[in-house]
């Protein structure tokens, strides 16, 4: 019996720019935070960011994703008006500096997205999947921006007191069958799934995520890898996420193999190289059948 393969949309309209997914892409994380887990991503001020933007870009990343509020474990809210005084002036610089750049505005707030689709943005990267706030998934609408629905079990505060799930794979797959759902009814077409390393769950919850990412091609939808030098490399190798970028580059390779078509990350030269070694790889498949 023939059976079709699995078609996974290839592409995603960001305001009038395609973007290609037929070969996997880097997102470059600009954090304007003074709090994020990794010290490095900080930025303190709008030179070193325009800095940091431009190498990302010269790199290869192919979209920025600004965030204003760090969401590692045990962080705390913002306001909503001081989350959009960090990044809406960022977006605006950035815009006019990388007017081609494509921007993603990391945040699970209506009221943010909105501004930040108004000053440069093009994509909603949401953490929360619209649980916190479904309105942002109206705006989205409203903009006809990409959207990134992002899988995690409770809130960043308390999200990693004790996660529990009965199968994490089969959980996070019931999860977006139900958000895709949801999305229909707001006309979203351009759905971009991140099963949420890290967000709600224990290490090994996070690799038998990845061991079933390809599992999760079945929705036809890009696939987000969130891993870079998160705790799922750091806890099993004793390291800081200073010292996570060999970790990060090993299991990037992995999600490339498991069909994961945009990977998040802090160092973006390394996923890029990541990326060509793993499209070398695919280009040379052999077949291992053997005449008897």
């Amino acid at each position: 019996m023939f059976v079709n393969p699995i078609m996974t949309q290839t592409t995603l309209n960001c305001k009038g720019t395609l973007l290609m997914l037929d070969t996997p892409i880097v997102m470059g994380i600009i954090n304007v935070t003074p709090d994020s887990f990794y010290s490095k991503s900080r930025i303190s001020n709008l030179e070193s960011l325009l800095l940091q933007a431009e190498k990302m870009l010269q790199d290869g990343a192919r979209i920025l994703d600004i965030g204003g509020m760090s969401s590692r474990p045990g962080s705390e809210e913002i306001t909503i008006q001081e989350e959009i005084d960090r990044v809406v002036p960022v977006l605006i610089e950035l815009k006019k500096s990388f007017p081609s750049a494509i921007l993603s505005i990391d945040t699970y707030r209506s009221e943010v997205a909105k501004e930040a689709l108004s000053n440069g943005a093009a994509i909603i990267n949401d953490i929360s999947g619209g649980d916190v706030d479904e309105s942002i998934l109206a705006i989205a609408s409203q903009y006809q921006a990409p959207y990134i629905c992002m899988h995690m079990q409770g809130m960043p505060k308390t999200m990693q007191q004790n996660p529990v799930y009965e199968n994490v794979v089969n959980d996070v797959m019931n999860y977006f069958i139900s958000k895709l759902n949801i999305f229909k009814k707001y006309n979203l077409h351009d759905v971009i799934l991140d099963v949420g390393f890290g967000f709600g769950k224990t290490v090994n919850h996070n690799y038998q995520l990845l061991n079933g990412l390809n599992l999760f091609s079945i929705f036809e939808k890009p696939i987000l890898a969130g891993i870079s030098r998160k705790s799922m490399i750091c806890k099993p190798l004793s390291c800081s996420p200073e010292n996570a970028l060999n970790g990060t580059t090993a299991l990037h390779m992995i999600a490339l193999q498991q069909g994961a078509n945009i990977l998040r990350a802090h160092d973006v030269k390394e996923a890029i190289e990541c990326i060509q070694l793993h499209k070398m790889l695919k280009e040379n498949k052999v077949s291992t059948q053997t005449k008897l």
